[in-house]
């Protein structure tokens, strides 16, 4: 197991490394910074200062370098359009992405798994086809339609829930939650479940195949015949060897859920890093869009090496295999 990490370790580091080398290039093909910090009528030996103070006159090398150890150090560079630390930016838009990106993943899952395993054992009956028609719908209509007519139900028609914003907020030292206030709570609704749609849908669909194919499998034929419960077979056996894929695809889509929230922050106004990427895009902000690159690659690189983990802790056989090949 320990190599097992180590190898992971090693591969994680140097798609971070990949992924640093592509955010640099942005600063050196997608424009010139100095464009973006002066004005039009900035003469040229002003410019020129600049230039030097941002060591943009360096060899490319020396550049890269300066850059990795900045981001080492946590220091992704100084934002064209506020004037602020990147860092300190991101930093105070991390906790409503993360809030918003937990409650999707809570919903999708609780609510996948359950309707999946529902479809299985229940799929002749009129509920279970309603699921499966209502997850076509989830699959095919885009994000930004979903959260769209969310609000014109729940905040036009019937004003039930707010249509953007985050709510009130409390504040935990750095960190700002809106779980702690009730008109936070209502402003989670909306997204979450426009962001978590899709992810529900695809859990939902993943876990009925997966169980139907475990169910016809010999070893649940044999737990029957040892006489054990329905309930023991369905959920003692055949739930927990479906959860193999589905560990997968549920982390895959947290990291895809932080890393594509973006439209849904838009459509709500949600005060996250995706608002301020659009912003940042919006602006030829690189030193943002450079820095959530990074941070969304860290972010699925760590997710990637949790997923091998639980795997072993689900299935047995995978903790024998690692430790053969150990």
């Amino acid at each position: 197991m320990l190599a097992f990490l180590l190898r992971r370790a090693v591969q994680s580091v140097l798609v971070l490394a990949v992924v640093g080398l592509i955010a640099f290039s942005m600063f050196r093909f997608a424009g010139d910074p100095v464009n973006q910090i002066v004005g039009p009528d900035t003469p040229v030996s002003e410019r020129a200062e600049i230039r030097r103070s941002l060591g943009l006159d360096d060899p490319t090398l020396v550049q890269f370098g300066r850059y990795a150890g900045n981001v080492l150090r946590g220091n992704f560079g100084i934002s064209y359009q506020f004037r602020q630390p990147v860092a300190a930016l991101l930093a105070e838009r991390m906790p409503a992405t993360l809030e918003l990106a937990l409650c999707a993943t809570v919903f999708a899952l609780t609510v996948g798994i359950l309707m999946g395993v529902y479809c299985a054992l229940r799929r002749d009956t009129a509920l279970a086809k309603l699921f499966q028609a209502v997850s076509l719908i989830g699959v095919s209509l885009p994000t930004f339609l979903i959260g769209i007519l969310l609000i014109f139900l729940f905040s036009v028609t019937l004003g039930w829930l707010p249509s953007y914003g985050r709510g009130d907020t409390v504040r935990l030292g750095w960190w700002s939650t809106g779980f702690l206030t009730l008109s936070g709570l209502k402003a989670l609704i909306l997204p979450s479940v426009t962001l978590g749609l899709f992810q529900m849908t695809l859990i939902m669909r993943l876990v009925r195949a997966e169980m139907l194919e475990v169910l016809r499998t010999d070893y649940i034929r044999f737990a029957r015949a040892r006489g054990l419960t329905t309930h023991a077979v369905h959920f003692g056996h055949a739930l927990k060897n479906t959860l193999v894929p589905v560990i997968t695809i549920a982390g895959l889509q947290l990291g895809s859920v932080i890393a594509f929230s973006i439209i849904t922050e838009t459509v709500f106004q949600w005060p996250g890093m995706g608002l301020l990427f659009v912003q940042a895009v919006q602006n030829v902000d690189i030193p943002i869009m450079a820095a959530y690159l990074l941070l969304v690659a860290a972010i699925f690189v760590t997710i990637n090496l949790a997923v091998d983990l639980l795997y072993s802790v689900v299935d047995p056989r995978l903790r024998l295999a690692t430790g053969r090949a150990a």
